[in-house]
């Protein structure tokens, strides 16, 4: 990116952090696959998943084109190391202690992040980058979707018997430090709304906290207390879950590089 002007820099960095986030979540997700609580969950999971999976192919796709390095969207998926990915931290965190072992951290996980995404989304659409903005309004319905299925899961489960009810607690109090890293500005956000083409995420605080206190109370969940823990995925700073995560999602790639089938 260094022939690239400043604001081309940060657009990069924007659909790589965008993008980035879809991969992973859809990347979490997926590890439920054939796993599921219910039938119908695992498909709509695998749904979701796929979802995900779709808006990262645009983002990546369109931020390998503007930095012009001859990278698509396989290269930018496959073929980067850890410190070159730009996911916020709480997508890579594992779905529990081992495997498959709890279903509430995936149900928070997705609700947290979902309440993000139905006003970035709206916010991306707006701005003045045509593409970024074709990509976020077809992004629009299917956050509103997800956060709908995982709001009525938090629901369900923290309004359901003892057993559930605490394994939401728990799930809630250690995932909600990690959405401190969305309201992180920084010179990348800054640059790009001064120009149009972005915004600062942190404007969105006030409707996302509008969005998740309702579902919270009617699960009859307390809010957890604000912390000042700040994660740093989307500044490659990971935890140590995503190394992992990735080299099992890129061992075929990188065992058969160029492969096509």
């Amino acid at each position: 990116m260094s022939n690239l002007d400043s604001t081309e820099q940060a657009s990069v960095e924007q659909l790589l952090r965008l993008g980035d986030s879809a991969l992973v979540h859809g990347q979490r997700l997926s590890d439920w696959s054939g796993h599921g609580p219910a039938l119908e969950e695992d498909i709509a999971l695998a749904n979701i998943a796929l979802d995900c999976v779709g808006e990262a192919r645009l983002l990546l796709a369109l931020a390998g084109a503007r930095e012009g390095q001859g990278r698509d969207e396989d290269s930018l998926a496959y073929l980067r190391d850890e410190a070159a990915f730009r996911n916020y931290t709480l997508l890579e965190l594992p779905n529990g202690n081992g495997p498959h072992d709890d279903y509430a951290i995936t149900v928070v996980r997705g609700f947290l992040h979902a309440a993000l995404q139905v006003h970035l989304w709206p916010a991306l659409a707006a701005c003045a980058d045509p593409e970024l903005a074709a990509i976020a309004a077809r992004s629009i319905n299917e956050a509103r979707a997800h956060l709908r299925h995982f709001g009525q899961w938090v629901v369900r489960l923290g309004d359901g018997t003892d057993l559930s009810h605490t394994r939401v607690v728990t799930a809630l109090e250690r995932l909600f430090p990690y959405t401190n890293e969305f309201w992180s500005a920084d010179p990348v956000e800054a640059v790009l709304a001064g120009a149009g083409r972005g915004v600062v995420v942190a404007h969105l605080k006030s409707a996302w906290d509008q969005t998740i206190n309702p579902v919270l109370n009617e699960a009859g969940l307390a809010r957890p207390p604000d912390s000042r823990f700040v994660s740093t995925g989307k500044l490659g700073r990971h935890s140590e879950h995503l190394s992992p995560m990735l080299a099992e999602m890129q061992a075929i790639a990188r065992a058969h590089p160029g492969a096509r089938w």
